[in-house]
Protein backbone atom coordinates (compact mmCIF):
# COMPACT_ATOMS: atom_id res chain seq x y z
CA UNK A 1 0.00 0.00 0.00
CA UNK A 2 1.35 3.43 -0.56
CA UNK A 3 1.27 6.26 1.65
CA UNK A 4 -0.71 8.44 -0.73
CA UNK A 5 -3.22 6.00 -0.60
CA UNK A 6 -3.23 5.47 2.86
CA UNK A 7 -2.35 9.09 4.20
CA UNK A 8 -2.33 11.11 1.14
CA UNK A 9 -1.27 14.53 3.13
CA UNK A 10 2.03 13.19 4.87
CA UNK A 11 4.72 12.24 2.82
CA UNK A 12 8.65 10.76 3.56
CA UNK A 13 11.50 12.51 2.91
CA UNK A 14 12.18 11.04 -0.42
CA UNK A 15 8.77 12.01 -1.82
CA UNK A 16 9.52 15.02 -0.03
CA UNK A 17 12.63 15.98 -1.77
CA UNK A 18 11.06 14.89 -5.20
CA UNK A 19 8.24 17.28 -4.70
CA UNK A 20 10.90 20.05 -3.92
CA UNK A 21 12.30 19.03 -6.64
CA UNK A 22 9.67 19.48 -8.97
CA UNK A 23 8.43 22.92 -7.71
CA UNK A 24 6.82 22.79 -4.41
CA UNK A 25 7.91 24.72 -2.05
CA UNK A 26 9.02 24.11 1.45
CA UNK A 27 7.97 25.21 4.75
CA UNK A 28 9.37 25.41 7.80
CA UNK A 29 6.77 26.11 10.94
CA UNK A 30 8.12 26.68 14.32
CA UNK A 31 6.08 24.62 16.40
CA UNK A 32 8.21 26.23 20.29
CA UNK A 33 10.13 29.02 20.08
CA UNK A 34 13.51 28.64 19.67
CA UNK A 35 16.56 28.96 22.94
CA UNK A 36 20.09 28.95 22.51
CA UNK A 37 21.79 26.32 24.49
CA UNK A 38 25.55 26.32 24.33
CA UNK A 39 26.70 27.29 20.77
CA UNK A 40 23.56 26.13 19.19
CA UNK A 41 19.74 27.05 19.19
CA UNK A 42 17.00 24.39 20.53
CA UNK A 43 13.42 24.03 19.38
CA UNK A 44 10.62 22.50 17.95
CA UNK A 45 10.32 22.40 13.93
CA UNK A 46 7.81 20.81 11.32
CA UNK A 47 7.98 20.89 7.76
CA UNK A 48 5.77 20.57 4.72
CA UNK A 49 5.82 20.64 1.00
CA UNK A 50 3.03 23.43 -0.44
CA UNK A 51 2.17 23.28 -4.51
CA UNK A 52 1.17 26.42 -6.16
CA UNK A 53 -2.33 25.37 -5.84
CA UNK A 54 -2.35 24.78 -2.08
CA UNK A 55 -1.86 21.23 -1.71
CA UNK A 56 -0.30 20.87 1.66
CA UNK A 57 1.74 17.57 2.51
CA UNK A 58 3.46 16.87 6.09
CA UNK A 59 6.89 15.69 6.25
CA UNK A 60 7.04 12.21 8.20
CA UNK A 61 9.36 9.76 9.43
CA UNK A 62 9.96 6.40 7.88
CA UNK A 63 8.12 3.59 8.89
CA UNK A 64 8.19 0.02 7.78
CA UNK A 65 4.55 0.10 7.54
CA UNK A 66 1.62 2.37 6.33
CA UNK A 67 -0.73 2.31 8.88
CA UNK A 68 -2.20 5.60 10.43
CA UNK A 69 -0.85 4.54 13.96
CA UNK A 70 3.02 4.21 12.61
CA UNK A 71 3.01 7.62 11.32
CA UNK A 72 4.81 10.52 12.92
CA UNK A 73 5.22 14.10 12.22
CA UNK A 74 9.03 14.33 11.62
CA UNK A 75 10.48 17.24 14.34
CA UNK A 76 13.08 18.89 14.09
CA UNK A 77 15.04 19.88 17.58
CA UNK A 78 17.77 21.86 16.22
CA UNK A 79 18.94 24.59 13.66
CA UNK A 80 21.48 22.51 12.71
CA UNK A 81 19.43 19.54 11.80
CA UNK A 82 16.88 21.57 9.66
CA UNK A 83 20.25 23.34 7.62
CA UNK A 84 21.43 19.79 7.12
CA UNK A 85 18.52 18.95 6.14
CA UNK A 86 17.59 21.39 3.41
CA UNK A 87 21.06 20.89 2.27
CA UNK A 88 20.61 17.25 1.68
CA UNK A 89 17.61 17.92 -0.38
CA UNK A 90 19.72 20.93 -2.75
CA UNK A 91 19.06 24.22 -0.87
CA UNK A 92 22.06 26.19 -1.04
CA UNK A 93 20.38 28.76 1.72
CA UNK A 94 18.42 28.66 5.29
CA UNK A 95 15.75 30.88 6.42
CA UNK A 96 14.49 29.37 9.96
CA UNK A 97 11.85 30.88 11.63
CA UNK A 98 12.40 31.24 15.74
CA UNK A 99 9.33 31.77 17.56
CA UNK A 100 6.48 29.51 18.06
CA UNK A 101 3.84 29.71 15.27
CA UNK A 102 6.18 31.80 12.44
CA UNK A 103 6.93 30.00 9.36
CA UNK A 104 9.02 30.50 6.39
CA UNK A 105 8.83 29.19 2.96
CA UNK A 106 11.71 27.96 0.37
CA UNK A 107 11.70 26.74 -3.51
CA UNK A 108 14.81 25.34 -5.16
CA UNK A 109 15.84 27.95 -7.66
CA UNK A 110 17.88 27.46 -10.54
CA UNK A 111 21.08 27.78 -8.84
CA UNK A 112 20.11 25.23 -5.85
CA UNK A 113 20.02 23.34 -8.26
CA UNK A 114 22.84 23.69 -9.92
CA UNK A 115 21.77 25.50 -12.82
CA UNK A 116 21.13 29.14 -13.56
CA UNK A 117 18.33 31.60 -12.97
Amino acid sequence: MSWDIEAPNVVTEARFRELVESGYSAEILCQETAHKKGPSYYGVWIMRVVSDDGVEKLLVTARTRTTHSDIKIREFKTITGIVSFLVGIGFSHADVPLEEGQWTALKLSGSDKGGSD
